[in-house]
């Protein structure tokens, strides 16, 4: 391949997933070239991934497109009652509420973002995402197939396959962004390495329409779990329906051994397995696809080299469990995204790009162990009725019948399913994996505090903080008498500085840098009679800095720096806000 200087875009997405269309996305609203390819000739035909939680939300929220997917999914009180039964028409073992909507838990989740949860499975996202991103200015390219990279100094030459027609050509571009999923390609000529034991069991995805509202309607979720014979054997730990669309159109999860292979998915295996796992045949359906996948156990210990970048599937692949597939996907895009274009744009050195892996490679662990330890997990409940494995019937019969009986045996088997149900909390309220997410790298510059200690378990709960390596906290503050979210007075693609009263000398550094470098430091004083009051008091507290301080917070809302004082001087102000966005940029 010939090492060209001339470049047809700026960036080269490969995959228009969750990750390729949010990238293709955040590029194109920050006004850089990108082209999106994709080898198939059209987008999601399947739900796949639908859980939609805050973090991700609050990174549409930036782009303007938080009230459009609102729209189109389903609303968070939908998603609350997560059921164990042995059939949607049987016995209910439990319940969990679910995703925050618990009233011992809803607080949480409100005071933590301005954004709600969603259900939004992949048919919905990703043309919002890939629309979007086509009106901002994105060339999008179905049937067109990655065939191998080659990078120089200057940029990455791609071979590219028409589908279509069987021409090959290439695309000449500075980055090349990798988000074709679990087989990536990308990621195999880019030789990323892996850890983790890779495919662990085999589970089937089957669509159908069935209205199966008298079900349902009474204890509305997004998931149904059946504890039945073999189920925890392979799969995701349990059978499962799944609301795709309430209550008429679900998705059957059952898992099968990768040895054996995938049964065959025939018209009577799938409705055979329906009827078991609804508890009736007294319902009509139609079945609109049928697929077997892999359970995977996988990630990228390194997620990038030179030019090219991974991000999504290609480099976290694991269950569905705990909702992070597509979550992770579109936040390492927006971690991405700010960071490209910054170097594009010539206001920051490629050594900012560093960042990613530093900052995302700990991510991908972080969620593909605890997505697999969400399935290892559910075997607490089929150990609760004291079984070791569900296999005969008969026997799974006679522990269910025990634990409504009276005396010992009966309130053991009671207490130990009452707790093993409230466990799955870490699977399905699991806010702080969400939401607690700190950065160590060369984009953040640390302020000298020592190592952070939690409140509560970090898992569970989300902990607000504006430490540089985490993400700008949420309150509401006024403009006007108006209310609007602390997170929406940054991003949008450039750095904000955040001060109060006795805060000015930083406003006035930060617009003679902007000047002085090209780059947009969005100035953001709260205080009373500033732009920005704060008249419930809770940005004073979470803050943690005095009201002459200041934040340097980063395009993707991330504390980038941060200065607890006001400034001896202005020129002190000058001094130190230079010196943090040359360490966070590579100046």
């Amino acid at each position: 391949m010939s090492t060209r200087t001339d470049f047809d875009t700026d960036v080269l997405v490969v995959g228009s997933g969750p990750a390729g269309a949010s990238a293709a996305l955040f590029l194109a609203t920050y006004g850089i070239r990108v082209r999106l390819i994709t080898k198939y000739g059209a987008l999601a035909d399947t739900p796949r991934a639908h859980i939609t939680n805050q973090r991700t939300m609050e990174a549409l929220r930036d782009t303007g497109l938080e009230e459009r997917l609102t729209r189109e999914a389903t609303p968070w009180e939908f998603m609350s009652n997560t059921t164990f039964c042995t059939s949607l028409a049987g016995e209910e073992l439990g319940r969990i509420p679910s995703w925050g909507t618990d009233a011992r838990r809803h607080a949480d989740y409100v005071l933590q973002s301005p954004c709600s949860m969603l259900d939004a499975p992949q048919t919905i996202t990703e043309p919002i995402l890939v629309q979007e991103a086509q009106k901002r200015g994105a060339r999008i390219r179905f049937d067109s197939e990655y065939l191998t990279h080659e990078q120089d100094n200057d940029g990455v030459t791609t071979q590219v396959r028409d589908r279509l027609t069987g021409q090959e050509y290439t695309v000449r571009s500075r980055y090349l962004i990798g988000a074709d999923g679990a087989r990536s390609k990308v990621a195999t000529t880019l030789g990323l390495p892996y850890e983790g034991p890779g495919p662990v069991s085999g589970a089937l995805n089957i669509i159908i329409e069935a209205d199966l509202t008298r079900f349902v309607e009474y204890r509305p979720s997004v998931l149904y779990w059946m504890v039945q014979p073999g189920a925890e054997k392979e799969g995701v730990g349990l059978g499962v329906l799944r609301m795709v669309k309430p209550w008429h159109e679900w998705m059957l999860m059952w898992g099968y051994d990768p040895a054996d292979g995938p049964p065959e998915l025939t018209e009577d295996f799938v409705r055979k397995l329906a009827v078991q796992l609804v508890g009736t045949d007294d319902f009509e359906m139609r079945i609109k696809s049928s697929s077997p996948w892999t359970v995977n156990h996988h990630y990228a210990t390194a997620i990038a080299k030179g030019r090219v970048f991974c991000a999504g599937d290609a480099i976290h692949r694991h269950p569905p469990t705990n909702g992070l597939g597509s979550n992770t996907s579109v936040q390492d895009s927006y971690n991405l995204c700010w960071k490209l274009a910054q170097v594009i744009r010539g206001t920051a050195r490629p050594s900012l790009l560093d960042s990613y892996d530093a900052e995302r490679a700990p991510i991908a662990r972080q969620i593909v162990e605890r997505a697999n330890q969400s399935i290892a997990d559910t075997g607490r409940i089929v150990a609760a009725l004291d079984l070791s494995d569900t296999t005969d019937p008969s026997v799974l019969d006679e522990h269910l019948a025990a634990r409504k009986e009276p005396g010992p045996k009966g309130e053991k088997i009671r207490r130990a399913l009452r707790e093993a149900i409230a466990y799955k909390s870490y699977e399905f309220n699991a806010h702080g994996v969400e939401h607690n997410q700190r950065y160590v790298s060369g984009a953040v510059v640390p302020d000298g505090s020592g190592p952070e200690e939690f409140a509560r378990d970090p898992e569970l709960y989300a902990q607000p903080t504006t430490r540089p390596g985490a993400k700008l906290p949420h309150t509401w503050v006024t403009r006007g008498g108006r209310k609007v979210s602390t997170l929406d007075l940054g991003g949008r693609g450039e750095f904000s500085v955040f001060t109060g009263i006795g805060g000015e000398s930083w406003l006035k550094a930060a617009a003679t840098l902007s000047a002085e470098r090209g780059l947009t430091l969005s100035p953001v004083p709260i205080g009373p009679g500033e732009e920005y009051e704060d008249p419930y008091g809770t940005w004073a507290e979470l803050s943690e800095i005095t009201d002459g301080g200041v934040l340097l917070v980063r395009p993707d809302l991330y504390v980038a720096y941060r200065h607890a004082a006001a400034p001896a001087s202005p020129e002190e102000a000058h001094r130190l806000l230079s010196a943090a966005l040359e360490a966070v940029l590579g100046l």
